[in-house]
């Protein structure tokens, strides 16, 4: 019999009181600084109509204004707006979390047209390269979603299964097993003094050798399914995106093209193996709204620049008077 992996990490990076940064914020950070150097690489190369120096404020706004700004309104829209919330400005609550890949996406499509639209570059000029280095945020914030203990996966004997003591929000039955009593499901203070209480125990849990006992019998392996889209979305979607950016010539709006339509196939594979969010025709919401990114990859693909270009010649700056 294998024994799975009792999930005890900590969301914080450090605590002062009931407060600090966390590591799904510092995901985030490390996002745009990789995406940066990276695209800053490509850049010096001639891989995008960008020069250098304009690197550093293009990732910036496209970070707040495409992925922040596009995917917490894409979580509010798909997700956030199907929940019960204690405030009617709980939008605007986000140190609660809430952000939707799909939004993210989205909202750098939008930002990025814009952008070449005010700059007078091409918008797939610079939105393909944007889609090669793109996957390096998809990883780490998959790994934050781990280190979470969120948007874990479907139960399984796999050798690989880890227990995830967030399942409890989701199961009063258990947590009633584990000493947090059921609470009256029609007074609303009551069930916050219960997820309060579920939350306790579970930071206690990190350091106590007994209740860490009480989680491994009582919770179910299941599978890591963080890190497994961390893998498809990220390391495979990059590896793929950067071999054919930096090995062969291709039409603009083929790479952006084919990061919509490997990312839905990724996340599709990925979500085979998650606790669904909610369910649209017989398919998870994320799975659902994949399907949609194939259209949108395969609009990418046919509209592809009719010529290729140099890249000597795009990375050149224009001529002086």
């Amino acid at each position: 019999m294998f024994a799975a992996w009792l999930h005890n990490l900590d969301p914080f990076i450090f605590r002062i009181g009931d407060f600090g940064p966390r590591w799904y914020g510092l995901s985030y950070v490390l996002s745009g600084l990789a995406v940066w150097w990276l695209y800053r690489w490509l850049s010096q190369r001639g891989y995008t109509p960008l020069k250098p120096l304009e690197v550093a404020d293009f990732i910036t706004f496209a970070g707040f204004l495409g992925v922040l700004l596009g995917g917490r309104l894409g979580w509010i829209l798909i997700y956030g707006s199907k929940e019960p919330h204690e405030h009617w400005y709980w939008m605007f609550e986000v140190w609660k979390g809430g952000m939707a890949s799909h939004g993210g996406i989205l909202g750098l499509v939008i930002f990025t047209w814009f952008y070449a639209r005010k700059r007078h570059v091409s918008w797939t000029g610079i939105g393909d390269s944007l889609c090669v280095v793109a996957p390096v945020g998809l990883f780490l914030v998959r790994c934050a979603n781990f280190i979470n203990g969120e948007l874990y996966g479907k139960p399984t004997n796999s050798s690989l299964a880890v227990q995830f003591p967030g399942e409890l929000y989701d199961d009063p039955e258990k947590a009633a097993q584990l000493g947090v009593p059921l609470p009256d499901f029609a007074d609303k203070s009551s069930v916050d003094s219960w997820y309060s209480a579920v939350g306790r125990l579970i930071e206690e849990g990190r350091n106590s050798p007994e209740i860490s006992a009480g989680f491994k019998e009582h919770l179910t392996p299941r599978h890591p399914s963080q890190l497994y889209e961390a893998f498809l979305e990220g390391v495979l979607l990059f590896t793929i995106l950067w071999i054919l950016r930096t090995r062969f010539r291709m039409k603009r709006g083929i790479l952006t093209g084919l990061f919509f339509i490997l990312y839905a196939l990724f996340r599709i594979i990925g979500e085979t193996f998650r606790v669904p969010d909610g369910m649209i025709m017989g398919l998870s919401t994320g799975q659902f709204y994949s399907l949609f990114m194939f259209a949108i990859g395969s609009a990418f693909i046919w509209n592809s620049d009719d010529n290729d270009y140099e890249k000597a010649d795009e990375a050149k700056p224009p001529p002086t008077a």
